[in-house]
């Protein structure tokens, strides 16, 4: 078959895939399938063992860069327990497309394929793309470009045969300092929160893909990583009602299909000592199922994680999740002990046979509506130019370029001249920047300066002398970590070199890190123009230069309060 003919077909394929896609939004949701009888779904349950019932509960940890040893344990778990589903981590795709294949063969029922993709796949695999993370979505004016990178990422999803994204994060991030959820938040105001939430699980679910809001009832006020240990929210109920489980109610009565439980300690909802709220019967079933009237599937975080695991040890934590009123548990530290212990419930009735039901019916009515009922294997061909379409990745521009924020300054500031001699700095890096490289082609007369976040005290002296002769001068602050943190971790030098560019005339500064960064750069207020671009993508970069070469009008609000000068909303709009 000739070049232009694989590149028809191809075209074609894409095409024929968002057909499907508007065609699934016209069916029923999988809140409403739970309300029709359904024959496959009875048949298979009536075919399973208690033990196998049992085990459709349960999500394994799966991953592609571990090596055959550890690809062979996970098929023997398949094959021994007949687990549920899996949840998938690092890896490439090619090699994911493959083991999920081999996987659902050994599965009797087939197995509902899950990942955690806030920001798309590039989350956990390489060679694949990575959306602009939450808080910078939280920038957005228009919800809609949310909806369309929801069902970009359902498309993605379901290319490499994943039914569910443990996604979206729907925590109000009302604290700078939170370890864990931060950038992977909207952002700190609710109202925010829940819509972009929804415009983004709907934009998923319309295009065929189970979701998950996370985490319940809210990790955004935590100083702990669960992942570490037992986070105390110790805030009234009063307050968890009308802030933190805010966007979660919402989430609910829009249809969203999953919730997912949090590790934290409430002692407003549950004063039981050290009881993490995954475990707790009066926070899953008595607020989350019966005052919030929630049907769909209820997952627990991670079981390994230590904010579950510290005090209730050696499957303790697995089987009281089960009698909470989770459905999926997922990450069990061992699959094999949770099972045992959760028949041996069952046959003293700590739970009735009815809500047991119920949980196993939830998962396989799941694994209907994803399609598993006539379960294809995942195509290789092609597989790596359906993941990186020209489509996808115009969309991560129009993202980016609707997020950029300017949080001072006017036309008259960001009116340079591009025939002036012109410095181009690039903080905190090693090596020319995109955002760099995009500049020059505007100011012919400049000169590119790097500076490493531990740049020499004597050397930025010599370089902010140089710097005098430079009638305009243009920054770039730049995060290079893997995770957009809360604080920059530059030496104070570096920091104080911020605060004298800020200073002086015709500077224009952009923060290529997350928002909250703006609050360790005092001084930084002072530039003539600042816009917030809250990461180091290239994408962002390109943005930003656009912005300041005038070819784009900055929209974005600042979607958390930084410090007095920038509160939540800041963003100023130029005509």
């Amino acid at each position: 078959m000739s070049k232009l003919n694989n590149g028809f077909y191809r075209t074609l394929i894409i095409a024929l895939n968002f057909i499907a896609v508007n065609v699934f939004a016209q069916k029923e949701s999988y809140i409403q399938s739970l309300n029709t009888k359904n024959h496959w779904v009875d048949s298979v349950y009536k075919s399973l063992s208690r033990r196998h019932k049992v085990a459709q509960l349960f999500f394994i940890r799966a991953h592609t860069n571990k090596g055959k040893m550890y690809e062979d344990s996970v098929a023997r778990v398949i094959k021994d327990q007949q687990v549920g589903g899996l949840v998938f981590f690092q890896g490439g795709p090619g090699r994911q497309a493959n083991l999920v294949n081999k996987y659902q063969k050994l599965a009797e029922v087939p197995l509902l394929i899950s990942m955690d993709g806030e920001w798309g796949l590039g989350m956990r695999l390489d060679s694949t793309i990575s959306y602009p993370y939450q808080m910078t979505l939280g920038a957005i004016q228009d919800n809609n470009l949310i909806y369309k990178m929801g069902q970009q990422v359902a498309y993605d999803f379901k290319r490499l045969g994943i039914q569910i994204n443990f996604g979206p994060d729907m925590d109000v991030n009302n604290n700078p300092n939170n370890p864990v959820i931060n950038y992977r938040s909207f952002g700190d105001n609710m109202y925010n929160v829940a819509k972009k939430g929804i415009a983004y699980f709907k934009g998923m679910q319309d295009a065929g893909l189970l979701t998950t809001a996370k985490h319940f009832p809210g990790h955004g006020d935590t100083n702990v990583d669960s992942h570490l240990d037992l986070p105390l929210l110790p805030y009234s109920r009063a307050r968890l009602d009308s802030l933190e489980e805010y966007p979660f109610r919402e989430a609910i009565n829009e249809g969203i299909s999953g919730v997912m439980i949090a590790h934290m300690n409430i002692p407003a909802l549950d004063s039981t000592k050290h009881l993490p709220s995954t475990l707790s019967r009066p926070i899953v079933t008595g607020i989350l199922k019966d005052s919030l009237r929630f049907k769909g599937l209820v997952v627990s975080d991670a079981m390994e994680m230590k904010g579950v695991t510290k005090y209730f040890p050696n499957g303790e934590a697995d089987l009281k999740a089960f009698l909470a009123g989770n459905d999926i548990i997922e990450l069990s530290e061992n699959s094999d002990r949770a099972i045992k212990l959760i028949r041996r419930a069952l046959r003293k009735n700590l739970i009735s046979p009815e809500e047991f039901q119920t949980k196993v019916k939830k998962v396989l009515a799941a694994k209907y509506w994803a399609g598993l009922n006539s379960r294809q294997n995942i195509s290789p061909v092609n597989l790596n130019a359906d993941l990186n379409r020209p489509a996808a990745k115009e969309l991560v521009q129009q993202l980016s370029d609707a997020s950029v924020t300017l949080l001072k300054g006017n036309s008259a500031a960001l009116k340079l001249n591009p025939f002036l001699k012109t410095a181009i700095v690039s903080i905190g890096v090693d090596a020319p920047t995109v955002f760099q490289q995009e500049l020059a082609k505007s100011f012919p007369n400049c000169r590119l300066f790097l500076i490493n976040k531990n740049t020499p005290a004597i050397e930025i002296r010599n370089i902010l002398t140089w710097l005098k002769q430079y009638n305009q001068v243009i920054v770039g602050v730049h995060d290079t970590r893997l995770r957009p943190q809360s604080k920059l971790d530059y030496s104070s030098d570096v920091r104080l070199m911020i605060a004298d560019l800020a200073s002086r005339k015709n500077t224009v500064m952009s923060v290529f890190a997350n928002a909250y960064t703006i609050a360790g750069l005092p001084g930084i207020e002072k530039s003539s123009a600042l816009l917030v671009c809250y990461q180091m993508s290239p994408e962002l970069q390109k943005s930003a230069a656009k912005v300041i070469t005038g070819s784009l009008k900055p929209t974005g609000k600042l979607p958390v309060s930084v410090n007095v000068f920038f509160p939540t909303g800041t963003g100023i709009g130029l005509q």
